[in-house]
């Protein structure tokens, strides 16, 4: 899966760099979703790896703090992409004759150093809060990576304010985010279904399912780990790993695919890439 996510999101990374065609802003943001989701994995499946593989199962504090402050700052990071990209689909959609207008270069610069800046922001306080709490127990985390509030629970005081912070950043930033993204779709299927012909409606759909996809891919296997790692306290402690394994690893690897067999401006210069001549 990691050779899969590095390829497959290195190769749509170089096709977007060397395609003057597609320097256009649904692009930029997939360039951007590709670096965020290779920053992503390869700050969580090399430790992995060598967990299963060589037993490698220690990890520094402070190794483990920026571990934990990567990943969820790319999570982060990686749902306001997701937000940008439905604000993209609905201009185009939506207000077509000024969208290149509306999302000129400088704006989809200013929209990615906002998505960025807020991803380190809101993530900061997290491993600055955890520094500062006393660890007096078997320090044994229950997962194949430094999450949050797995770190939290091995502390021995209150973990009130860390409990807090981390659920009023899942809350307010994650539930921002999709609803953001699902009254961009509603304006979308509002103007979709508005639209004269069924043929015209089907290519103004196929244009988004690609984005539907990884939307789902991304908030679904992320929801349900939010929710069982807080609430599933009689979900089996395998389940639940697996599930947070999955919520890192899925994403990358399966996003560059989706976006490859589904986009037809990139799928035919992969192609092109790849296609070797007959002598």
């Amino acid at each position: 899966m990691y050779i899969v996510a590095l390829l497959g999101n290195g190769i749509v990374l170089f096709v977007i760099r060397t395609d003057p065609s597609l320097h256009e802003p649904m692009y930029v943001f997939l360039a951007m979703l590709t670096i965020t989701d290779l920053v992503l994995s390869t700050s969580t499946l090399p430790k992995m790896l060598s967990i299963f593989w060589l037993g490698s199962r220690e990890i520094g504090f402070h190794a483990c703090l920026t571990q934990l402050f990567f990943i969820h700052a790319s999570s982060l990071v990686e749902s306001g992409i997701l937000v940008a990209m439905a604000l993209d689909r609905y201009v185009a959609i939506c207000n077509p004759l000024r969208h290149a207008a509306i999302l000129k270069i400088s704006t989809v610069a200013k929209i990615a150093q906002l998505v960025l800046v807020r991803g380190l922001v809101v993530i900061a306080p997290l491993p600055l809060l955890l520094r500062r709490l006393p660890f007096c127990q078997a320090y044994i985390i229950p997962h194949s990576y430094c999450e949050h509030m797995a770190v939290v629970k091995l502390a021995c005081t209150d973990t009130t304010v860390n409990a807090a912070y981390g659920l009023l950043v899942a809350l307010l930033v994650g539930g921002l985010d999709g609803m953001s993204i699902t009254l961009s779709y509603m304006m979308i299927l509002q103007a979709v279904f508005g639209l004269p012909s069924t043929q015209a409606r089907l290519k103004a759909l196929s244009t988004c399912m690609s984005h539907i996809c990884v939307i789902l891919m991304f908030y679904v296997p992320g929801l349900f780990s939010f929710l069982v790692h807080r609430f599933g306290q009689s979900v089996p402690n395998p389940i639940h790993i697996l599930l947070a394994n999955l919520y890192l690893l899925v994403s990358p690897m399966l996003n560059p695919i989706v976006y490859g067999v589904k986009t037809k401006q990139i799928r035919s210069r992969v192609t092109r890439l790849f296609h070797v001549r007959g002598p």
